[in-house]
């Protein structure tokens, strides 16, 4: 009782509908714990586990209120609905508790609370008239839910709503709402079914008026409609769980009374809310930890507890504590506490603390860092450890190794310097080493690091750093220890050894100490520099650490940087005496130069590898006739000559003064004159006052770097040379001169860094990229182009250096010279042009004349063009020509035309396909119409069809042919004539060849040709004939002489629908033949459309077919016998299958024998075995008497020896036959019921028209074919007159007749058949006789196949009566025989109802 109260709550069912419901919640939390194996109900060792349901409302009366209660502050009265005297009205007195004996007025809201009381009906709880009341009830701590019954007195609420709360009453949830109409109480709440299980919806079910007491309205926490895969999921937990319920009621059911206005009695006084019942059904929550729960609050031990009571406190197991089991208990925290489940308890797993604690707690960072193995943290270690699980040593101590990790006394205190140790003598806690501060070291800790000084406990780093700069001391000591005195290097000074001495640098800023200053002697002001970084002092325009590079846009120019052209220079009046001694040619060679005669006089030219010395950018040119330094230059007594820009001629004994205006620096200077129309001045090192040293001084003389740089042409310095020259130029120029890049004749504004040469851009030459090279012009952006003057028509390879105009010689022209003048031709050799003086120009290279005049042409316009005659060489002017209008007016038809030499007219040459004098005429094969404007005569379009030499073959205007040939015919000769095929185009026109047989009559009728595709020759075939010719059938048609029939081979013993063409045979199944395969095969028998069976005869005995068809009985020839026709006869020599007839005499004396041993054995298998009849003596004189009977029966087979043998094979052919009519019968069965079936859709078809539209009906209504069916029921159509009618019809009065093959004469045939059968048996066994002796041959009589002949069946019964007249006990032979006969009477009767 206490698990299952149910059988309390029967006592308060007040009707069979309310127990049934009652029992169903019931019933559901049994289930709910039905599910629990048995033991988990009652303990939890072994995993999940939950404790028992149970009513929440017991024992807790203190903890439910009611926002309204009558009679609480004094009587009160209410009416029963219905009732309005005095006598129907009772009072409400809640002042004191209910008392069945004295107070059972009052109502308070403890009377819900189920006690199982004596008439429990008579308390219950009652608000006072008004319509918000609540119903509270208010837990201890946090429950599950389960349900939720409400039982009223009076009418349940016309709306209310149920809440719960988790928090103590602090917030509140809705459970449900309830209306009878819950648009209108709850407007913005959903009705109908949830859509989840957490939806919130109204439900009108318990609402209704009915019933007017005893109504409930439950609440299922967990909607059944819905599966639940985690029950500890947060939305089921919300559900389920609770601290709070909380019932409103927010109108009352009322029947409209209190609307009239009758306030005279008072209705109010009858609606109120009146509450028998409420049970709230849930559990104890332990999260799956518990099985029992006891109270929440310890109490005393005489205190007393109402027996049903759901405590709150769970009794927790699997290690959890807490009112909910909801966490671990102490020291149990190595695993994270979880809820129960089905497949794991998730047990609370004990810490490992070694020993050294009894506290711990859970970490989940450590349990992840673990691989989810131990997520326990102790707390509080003992004996100096520390560790998640004590298993470390705390500082200041390590563990000795000798002793296990649970050894209280195994972390042993560590021995460090307290000022160089880490927080003040750590050590390593596993091995014992010190742990040194930043700047210590030592076994203990105890002396600075190297470049530290001071230990001290108080500085954090234990020693303090040397203030020193560690490039500038020494290596092995940078400081004094204890006092911190910096020890410096050489070079370095300072008390932090931070600086340089003067003329050294980098101290700090790199990793070598100092270093010295690397300062170029001519780019620096001085050879001292920075001592943070190294930079010298630049002079103007240089850059580097040392000053050994020009800027960007800046060069150091070349010792021979000062050069003075010679074009520049002033001659002399003054003869001068020559010092040039020996050969000059072989000097100006030597030196890059040659001689070159030209016009009459000699020039130095300088060879393309050596190009003239380049301008110096910067020089300044001197007038003549000023006050300047100069130099003179005297090559003996010649003047000189100016040959053209860039070259001076300079003969023995002339004179030149150059200019001297640009000399940097007052130096000495080495004075160079070159044999390259140039002098220069090349300063002396020597007068550059302590510029370099004696060892850089003798390098410069050792590589002879003075006579290099006065060599002539392009040269590469020695590294020597060149580093000195460099600082040489910065010195004497102050620094770097700028490049000055010429932007037209340079890619860029840079220079190379020596020599100051500009990326000059094709042909352009000068430092500065500002003049073009020799045999160039046109100086500009995209540099300077070749002169490439032509040597044959030029006068010399130099051009204008502006426009680049060649100087030609006579008759040519062109800016190369290598073309003639206009009217000239054949460059170089230029001549007239030969034109007789009708042209003025002719083609340059050819001497072809251009731009004939008169209307002459040719290359010497010799003749008269097309149109025209005449002779221009004899100074004829060209005519034009007649033919018959002259040319481009729209009517020229020749060619050209001539005049004749005898008669002087001229005459036309005709285009082709024009004839006539004046070419007028279209020639055979041509036509146009010569008189339109524009025409031409135009070859006939007859495909090449036609004889082009007969003028009728086309029309001479319309071009449309008249005389194909070929074949061919139409407009164009296009295509082949009718009966022709083949490609026309081709002349391949061919007669149709079509075999009349298969070909459509009206396409190759027999005294007419055929007509075929013009194009394939493809012949009109008949239906199921194929081939160009129409000379096959088709596959799955046969017989071209008739016309190609379709094979209409049997689909189910066909091996495919595909014939022999010839025969027509079909491919058949084993065992299946005929020509469409429709029946048996040679030496098969039966029904083909069922099976064919193997009679297994001999074919070498046998005649065609082999068996018979029906029976299966081989059929033997002459001389053979046996069943399978595989043995001689008697009476023939036994050699199978010669079978030789013996003598005659044989034979008869054989028959005879024959017949009476076959005879006696058929007699011999009626006499039954012994043992089968009881009684010996009834047996013996059976015997006796069969003996008799059997004597008879031999005389009688002697008289008549083939009377039995041909009855049994009468009884096989007419079994055979009666077959074939029970076929027949299902066959007409299925007629039938396919007439009965259209009869139904014609019935269901007339009950739709007026559905449907009448034409649709009418159209189906004619689809019925009344004659077909009547054919397939009476055996003919219906389409005649009665009188007609030979086998009657539906509405004849009769239906069939004796040569009708419908289903239902048929049926009749058979029945008759099978009626006369069972007379004759009848008749022929009106005499008994015993089961025993009948055994045998029924047996046999029922595997015979009956004959189907009547008049054969009466002679057999007749034989056999007379054979088996003493035979009873015949009725049950009878039975396969009755059974036929009543298949054959259903048929018939389903044929008359069709009737």
């Amino acid at each position: 009782q206490q698990l299952w109260p149910e059988r309390r709550y029967l006592h308060f069912c007040s009707s069979v509908s309310l127990c049934l419901f009652t029992l169903t919640l019931l019933q559901a939390d049994r289930e709910i714990a039905s599910r629990l194996p048995a033991d988990l109900q009652e303990g939890c060792e072994g995993g999940l586990c939950y404790p028992s349901l149970g009513d929440l409302m017991v024992g807790r009366a203190a903890q439910l209120s009611a926002s309204s209660t009558c009679g609480l502050n004094g009587p009160q009265n209410y009416c029963i609905l219905g009732y309005l005297e005095v006598s129907k009205c009772f009072t409400c007195d809640s002042r004191s508790p209910y008392n069945r004996h004295n107070n059972h007025y009052s109502h308070q809201i403890e009377n819900v609370i189920t006690t199982f009381e004596p008439e429990r009906k008579m308390k219950w709880w009652q608000s006072e008239n008004g319509e918000s009341v609540s119903i509270q009830l208010d837990l201890e701590t946090v429950f599950q839910f389960s349900h939720l019954v409400l039982t009223f007195k009076s009418f349940r609420p016309a709306a209310m709503l149920v809440e719960r709360s988790k928090d103590f009453g602090r917030t509140w949830k809705v459970f449900r709402y309830f209306a009878a109409d819950c648009a209108n109480d709850f407007p913005r709440v959903s009705e109908g079914l949830a859509e989840s299980i957490d939806d919130l919806i109204c439900d009108s079910r318990y609402s209704r008026p009915e019933p007017s007491t005893d109504g409930e309205v439950v609440l299922k926490a967990l909607d059944p409609n819905f599966h639940i895969d985690d029950p500890y999921d947060p939305i089921i937990q919300d559900l389920i769980t609770m601290t709070n319920l909380r019932v409103n009621f927010t109108r009352l059911f009322t029947l409209g009374d209190n609307l009239l206005g009758r306030r005279r009695r008072n209705p109010q006084d009858k609606y109120y809310y009146a509450l028998y019942e409420m049970v709230v059904r849930g559990s104890c929550f332990c999260n799956g930890h518990a099985s029992q729960c006891m109270p929440v609050y310890s109490t005393r031990g005489d205190t007393f507890s109402e027996p049903g009571m759901v405590h709150g406190r769970c009794m927790c197991q699997h290690n959890t504590m807490g009112n909910n089991c909801e966490k671990c208990q102490d020291f149990y925290n190595d695993a994270p506490w979880r809820p129960a489940g089905n497949n794991d308890p998730y047990v609370c797993k004990k810490c490992n603390c070694n020993g050294h604690s009894e506290q711990c707690h859970f970490d989940m960072n450590h349990y992840i860092a673990t691989g989810q193995v131990s997520g326990g943290v102790c707390d509080n270690c003992r004996n100096n450890r520390v560790g998640a699980q004590c298993e470390h040593c705390q500082p200041r101590y390590y563990r000795d190794p000798q002793r296990s990790v649970q050894d209280p006394a195994a972390c042993v205190p560590c021995a460090c310097h307290p000022a160089g140790s880490v927080e003040g003598g750590l050590c390593d806690p596993v091995t014992g080493r010190c742990m040194c501060k930043q700047n210590v070291e030592g076994e203990r800790c105890d002396q600075c690091k190297l470049g530290f000084y001071g230990l001290s406990q108080e500085d954090q780093s234990g020693c303090q750093r040397c203030r020193c700069n560690f490039l500038g001391t020494k290596r092995t000591s940078p400081c004094d220890q204890t006092t911190g005195q910096c020890i410096c290097e050489h070079f370095a000074h300072g008390p932090e050894c931070d600086q340089c001495v003067p003329g050294y640098w980098g101290l700090g800023n790199t990793v070598y100490g100092c270093l010295p200053c690397d300062c170029d002697i001519g780019g620096a002001f001085s050879t001292e520099c920075s001592s943070v970084n190294g930079q010298c002092q630049c002079r103007a325009n240089m850059i580097g650490l040392s000053c050994s590079e020009p800027a960007p846009g800046y060069f150091l120019a070349p010792l021979d940087f000062y050069l003075y052209e010679a074009e520049n220079a002033a001659p002399l009046d003054t003869k001068c005496s020559s010092y040039l001694v020996g050969d000059h040619r072989k000097l100006t060679m030597l030196l890059g130069y040659d001689f070159m005669f030209s016009d009459g006089k000699f020039v130095v030219v300088k060879h393309e590898r050596h190009q003239a010395r380049k301008r110096r950018q910067g020089q300044v040119q001197s007038e003549l006739g000023t006050n300047l330094p100069s130099l003179v230059l005297c090559i003996h007594y010649v003047p000189v000559t100016w040959t053209g820009p860039g070259f001076v001629r300079l003969q023995d004994g002339a004179g030149l003064r150059f200019a001297i205006t640009n000399v940097p620096l007052n130096l000495y200077y080495h004075l160079v004159i070159r044999y390259a129309t140039e002098m220069g001045l090349i300063p002396k090192v020597e007068s550059l006052p302590n510029f370099c040293t004696e060892e850089a001084l003798a390098q410069y003389q050792q590589y002879q770097c003075v006579e290099l740089i006065s060599r002539a042409g392009e040269h590469t310095l020695p590294e020597v040379c060149e580093k000195l020259v460099a600082s040489m130029s910065a010195y004497i120029h102050n620094g770097a001169i700028p490049c000055k890049c010429n932007r037209d004749g340079s890619f860029s504004s840079s220079c190379s860094k020596f020599g100051g040469q500009c990326d000059c851009k094709p042909n352009v030459i000068g430092r500065c990229c500002d003049t073009c090279a020799p045999l160039t012009y046109g100086f500009g952006p995209n540099g300077c182009s070749p002169c490439n003057c032509e040597p044959s028509g030029s006068k010399a390879e130099v051009c204008d250096y502006r426009t680049g105009q060649c100087p030609c010689h006579n008759k040519v022209t062109g800016r190369r010279c290598d073309q003639c003048l206009p009217g000239n031709y054949g460059f170089p050799n230029c001549r007239r042009c030969q034109c007789n003086g009708l042209a003025e120009l002719c083609d340059p290279i050819t001497g072809v004349c251009l731009n004939c005049k008169e209307h002459s042409t040719g290359p010497h316009c010799e003749r008269c063009v097309e149109g025209y005659f005449g002779d221009p060489v004899s100074r004829d002017t060209c005519m034009p020509c007649q033919c018959p209008d002259v040319k481009g007016s729209g009517r020229f038809f020749a060619r050209t035309c001539n005049k004749d030499p005898n008669s002087l007219v001229p005459s036309c040459e005709c285009e082709t396909g024009h004839q006539g004098l004046r070419c007028d005429v279209c020639v055979p094969g041509y036509y146009g119409n010569l008189l339109l404007p524009g025409a031409r005569c135009k070859e006939c379009p007859c495909n090449n069809n036609i004889d082009p030499r007969d003028g009728k073959a086309c029309d001479a205007v319309t071009g449309e042919c008249l005389r194909c040939l070929h074949n061919t015919h139409g407009p164009n000769c296009q295509t082949c004539r009718p009966g022709y095929y083949g490609n026309a185009l081709l002349r391949d026109c061919r007669e149709c060849v079509c075999d009349q047989l298969g070909t459509e009559l009206t396409r190759c009728p027999l005294d007419g040709p055929c007509f075929c595709d013009a194009v394939t020759g493809q012949c009109p075939c008949r239906a199921g004939v194929v081939g160009v010719r129409c000379d096959q059938c088709e596959d799955g048609y046969w017989g071209l002489q008739s016309g190609c029939q379709p094979c209409n081979c049997n689909p189910q013993h066909a091996l495919s629908n595909l014939c022999d063409k010839i025969t027509g045979q079909c491919p058949c199944e084993q065992g299946y033949g005929g020509k469409q395969c429709g029946e048996c095969a040679e030496n098969h028998f039966g029904n083909p459309d069922i099976q064919c069976i193997s009679c297994d005869c001999n074919m070498e005995g046998t005649v065609h077919p082999g068996c018979d068809p029906y029976t299966g009985e081989c059929m033997c020839r002459p001389g053979v016998s046996g069943i399978f026709c595989d043995e001689c006869a008697p009476g023939h020599d036994p050699v199978f299958p010669a079978c030789e007839p013996c003598h005659t005499c044989f034979l008869l004396w054989e028959k005879k024998v024959t017949d009476i041993t076959q005879a006696t054995t058929a007699m011999l298998s009626l006499i039954p075995r012994p043992g089968t009849v009881p009684g010996d003596t009834r047996l013996h004189k059976r015997l006796q008497e069969l003996n008799e009977k059997l004597k008879n029966l031999t005389s009688m087979l002697v008289m008549h020896p083939g009377c039995v043998s041909d009855t049994l094979k009468k009884i096989r052919k007419l079994h055979a036959d009666f077959m074939k009519d029970e076929e027949k019968v299902k066959e007409a069965n299925g007629i039938v019921e396919a007439s009965r079936q259209t009869r139904q859709d014609t019935k269901r078809e007339l009950a739709k028209c007026q559905q449907r539209p009448l034409d649709v009906l009418e159209k189906k209504v004619k689809a019925l074919n009344v004659a077909q069916l009547n054919e397939e029921i009476c055996g003919a159509p219906g389409d005649v007159e009665c009188e007609k009618a030979k086998c009657g019809g539906a509405l004849c009065g009769k239906c069939g007749g004796p040569s009708c093959t419908g289903s239902l004469p048929v049926s009749e045939n058979t029945l008759s058949t099978a009626e006369k059968t069972e007379k004759g048996l009848l008749e022929l066994l009106t005499d008994t006789m015993e089961p025993e002796d009948i055994d045998t041959l029924a047996t046999a009589v029922l595997d015979i196949q009956l004959p189907s002949s009547p008049d054969e069946i009466k002679k057999m019964i007749l034989d056999i009566q007379n054979i088996l007249s003493n035979f009873t006990h015949f009725k049950e032979d009878l039975r396969p025989l009755q059974y036929q006969a009543g298949l054959a009477k259903e048929m018939k009767q389903k044929a008359d109802e069709i009737l």
